[in-house]
């Protein structure tokens, strides 16, 4: 089950998160940087108002590489009482100190690394945290007026991250200037938290207040870890097919000899009918992204090599279904470069009546 980390920067915006239904509480400033430190006093301050309702995360602040400094910062916020203390790791020769320079806080406090998407993050560091003792791991955005998580990583590279935390047994977390489309693509990737600060404040910047309606839309994109009971509605459940065409992708694929060690071109259509409900109104609570379309071919593309379409077809079928919504898929691989024209396959699955009747 993936949780819902809501960042906030104030006391008056506690009630606004945990009334919207924050599973987490992150304190931040985002007015000073990515990771931007709330005082000490003002955290603990937080603290009170919070009253042991949610779990609580701090940022140490965004700070040099300086392994003394960083456990200094670390032991003090811990002591706050927060449940978990989050640390920027930004490339560094010193990185690898800092995080060893750690092991001794994370005995008694949990720790969690934060690696930055624009930074060109090194996944390895995942072995490294884990080494010293580190709860989780997580990836945001060190600029935050560059893009998003997903505007820096691809499907692929995001998915190998949470592999690398669920091989470590680390808690992993996804952040950085995500918006509501964001939602159903990564909870595909089944991270244990999401998290949102720009995303909750509607119209107003990531540095302005919380809006009670953008956290109460990012909450309901993310299942609850207890189901709230639908109040009344008229709307009116559908079964609608999304598709994307014609998405061509260069990769090793091929059971010739003559096919090994080379690229060519491969085009995939993947059609997928899914439930969703109508009723009025402009809301993407109501639809079911493309991009998780996109994400899945990327993402098993990534995967080993390949010889056949037929097990690059029935791989991207296998991974949309699992998700609830979609009933069935239908996908077209097509190899390009082999003749004068395209070879390939299209299969149609559908998800089992046993397994269609649990969910």
């Amino acid at each position: 089950m993936t949780r819902f980390l809501a960042s906030i920067a104030a006391p008056e915006e506690v009630e606004i998160a945990l009334s919207g239904g924050a599973d987490l509480v992150d304190l931040k400033d985002p007015a000073t940087g990515a990771l931007g430190a709330l005082s000490l006093t003002a955290i603990e301050r937080m603290l009170a108002t919070i009253a042991g309702r949610r779990p609580v995360s701090a940022v140490t602040g965004d700070l040099p590489m300086d392994p003394d400094l960083l456990r200094s910062r670390v032991e003090a916020t811990a002591a706050t009482g927060v449940d978990f203390v989050k640390v920027g790791l930004f490339p560094d020769p010193a990185i690898h100190d800092c995080i060893r320079a750690l092991a001794g806080p994370a005995r008694s406090a949990r720790l969690v690394g934060v690696l930055f998407a624009d930074r060109s993050p090194d996944f390895e560091l995942v072995t490294a945290l884990a080494a010293a003792g580190f709860t989780g791991a997580m990836i945001d955005t060190a600029g935050k007026g560059g893009g998003s998580l997903t505007t820096h990583l691809g499907a692929d590279l995001i998915a190998r991250f949470v592999a690398a935390c669920r091989k470590h047994r680390l808690l992993c977390g996804l952040a950085g200037g995500l918006e509501p489309p964001d939602v159903p693509r990564l909870l595909a990737l089944k991270p244990d938290v999401l998290g949102f600060r720009s995303a909750l404040c509607g119209r107003n910047s990531r540095s302005g207040r919380l809006d009670p309606q953008a956290v109460a839309l990012i909450r309901a994109l993310i299942p609850p870890e207890t189901p709230v009971p639908a109040a009344p509605s008229a709307a009116t459940t559908v079964i609608d097919r999304i598709f994307v065409r014609d998405l061509v992708v260069t990769m090793e694929i091929g059971a010739y000899l003559h096919e090994r060690g080379r690229r060519q071109r491969v085009s995939f259509d993947v059609a997928a009918d899914v439930r969703r409900m109508i009723a009025d109104g402009d809301d993407m609570r109501r639809v079911f992204s493309y991009d998780v379309l996109t994400d899945a071919v990327r993402a098993v593309v990534a995967e080993e090599p390949v010889q056949l379409v037929e097990t690059l077809a029935e791989r991207i079928a296998a991974r949309l279904l699992e998700h609830a919504a979609i009933i069935r898929v239908t996908i077209k691989v097509q190899k390009l470069d082999v003749g004068p024209g395209g070879v390939g396959v299209e299969i149609t699955r559908e998800r089992s009546p046993a397994r269609a009747g649990m969910e």
